[in-house]
């Protein structure tokens, strides 16, 4: 699976951190646990993208010039919930400049459609080639809830180049969807499984990730 646009991102910790989460028999805490390590590594990566400039700073010895992020833009993590929320403690960590804009979505399971029930999307957006967005969700099995909140973002004008994807685990026909309607966002992911099932779970996945999550 060729995309210079998808980064699959694998090292020991990463596929420690998978190894747990998938396991049956690992419990919630355990999942969360594992979960939140691997989704820091995944955030790391993503936001390679950002813009950076230099200041000049003085530490206890001299001033010199560095380089930080661009104070000027606008930062944007973007959990689609329920299971996207493991991603926003981590990312609050990296990024705590960044704003919080909670996606509510859940599949149909009969269609596996995507039915909307949460929205804190609808911000007004000036210079929008500013903005720099990381859609979080742990499972991308259709693609059809993050390409519904993909477009949220693109119909603000925000290029899809500063838009990015963080996943777990994907599939590779929701791999595939994603990219054939937004072929210039980036695509973070720790795993690229099998299949989809009849029931649309990633195999051979983790199960439900939100019932794993938060014990449900």
């Amino acid at each position: 699976m060729e995309n210079n646009n998808l980064k699959i991102i694998s090292n020991p910790i990463v596929n420690q951190s998978l190894c747990t989460i998938r396991d049956k028999n690992t419990d919630t805490q355990g999942v969360r646990l594992a979960a939140r390590k691997l989704t820091r590594i995944l955030l790391y990566e993503a936001t390679k993208n950002l813009p950076q400039k230099e200041i000049e700073i003085e530490t206890p010895l001299t001033k010199f010039k560095t380089k930080t992020i661009n104070p000027d833009i606008n930062i944007i993590i973007s959990p689609i919930l329920r299971a996207g929320l493991i991603f926003t403690d981590e990312a609050v960590d990296i990024l705590p400049q960044a704003a919080i804009r909670h996606i509510g979505m859940y599949r149909d399971e009969k269609t596996l459609k995507p039915v909307w029930y949460y929205n804190k999307v609808p911000m007004p957006v000036d210079k929008p080639e500013n903005y720099y967005v990381y859609i979080t969700d742990p499972m991308l099995a259709t693609g059809n809830s993050l390409t519904e909140a993909i477009k949220l973002y693109v119909d603000k004008g925000i290029p899809e180049t500063n838009i990015c994807a963080v996943c777990m685990i994907s599939a590779p026909i929701g791999i595939e969807n994603v990219f054939n309607k937004f072929p210039a966002i980036t695509l973070i992911v720790a795993a690229v499984d099998s299949h989809l099932n009849e029931r649309g779970y990633i195999v051979p996945g983790m199960g439900d990730a939100g019932d794993r999550i938060f014990n449900t």
